[in-house]
């Protein structure tokens, strides 16, 4: 069948191993040096495991490959204990992949195997149960940088007239919905990507822009990057079309400096709506180096 599954790049990939602990189903380990997809079987395509490679080698793509099996998976995860199970459980739920999510609840019922200490039924919807480990430690053996663990703020209520005790006595709140913020260390398939409209800015906005949040990130799921130092274009472009083909972003807004190498994220995120499968509005924003905004428009 035709999915959308990962794709490494060898030359890219270097070995260190953090997407391996990124990928719930156990679908990758390292060989030779390098990270190997071991089976399609293993692998749900959603993409956990792109945005711990610090190297942008994994990319997702829409190829033949056998059809991805939860049961399967379930009988390597459960070897690995209950913070392993629980891990892919919520994996799953923060997906909406609530089909492979009673799949695999059914297995572990069938199984015998309980993981509720209170004796309570776990089902889909018992959230308590399915993020009882979010505050946990990590398995023994899951490393990664605690900089690309992803969060969702979208649900959290924030005050926005906080006191500081300083003789600023109003502390705006952020509008920031979600972490991480990179480009490189995004994942195109996270929730918070689902049906939502995002900026995409260059790193130097927010420092020149005083009212940056309130004008441009209010309600939108944001993406930093450079055109001038970072090197991962391409991938970026990669990225920004998974986010259209497969997240089903509504709209994106390019937001740059008003310095000549600002363009190439333009660039970027024109290649990016001219390669995907669906077409969406896209907007850019100048901004001037003194914060002023220069232009704003549909492109």
């Amino acid at each position: 069948m035709k999915r959308t599954i990962i794709q490494i790049d060898d030359e890219k990939c270097d070995g260190c191993g953090l997407c391996i602990p990124n990928c719930h189903e156990g679908a990758l380990q390292i060989v030779d040096g390098k990270a190997r997809l071991i089976g399609d079987l293993f692998c749900d395509g959603l993409g956990a495991c792109v945005g711990h490679c610090p190297q942008g080698a994994i990319t997702l793509e829409e190829r033949e490959a056998e059809p991805y099996n939860e049961t399967k998976v379930m009988e390597q995860i459960v070897k690995n204990g209950r913070n392993t199970i629980l891990a892919h459980l919520e994996h799953l739920r923060d997906h909406d992949q609530k089909e492979f999510l009673m799949e695999a609840i059914d297995y572990l019922k069938s199984n015998n195997i309980d993981l509720n200490p209170d004796g309570v039924a776990l089902k889909a919807d018992d959230r308590p149960v399915l993020r009882q480990t979010r505050h946990e430690p990590k398995h023994p053996h899951s490393g990664g940088c605690p900089g690309m663990a992803m969060a969702d703020f979208r649900n959290i209520q924030k005050d926005e007239n906080q006191l500081t005790g300083t003789e600023n006595p109003v502390n705006i709140a952020s509008e920031l919905r979600q972490w991480p913020v990179q480009l490189h260390l995004l994942n195109p398939n996270a929730p918070y990507f689902r049906n939502a409209d995002v900026v995409l800015a260059a790193d130097c906005v927010a420092y020149s822009m005083g009212n940056f949040h309130q004008r441009f990130l209010k309600g939108k799921i944001l993406a930093i990057a450079c055109p001038k130092l970072d090197s991962n274009m391409e991938v970026y472009v990669e990225k920004l079309a998974a986010m259209i083909n497969h997240a089903n972003i509504n709209t994106l807004s390019v937001v740059i400096m008003e310095v000549p190498c600002c363009g190439g994220l333009e660039r970027i995120a024109q290649a990016a709506v001219a390669s995907a499968n669906r077409k969406i509005p896209l907007k850019r924003a100048i901004v001037g180096i003194q914060g002023e905004i220069i232009k704003e428009e549909w492109i």
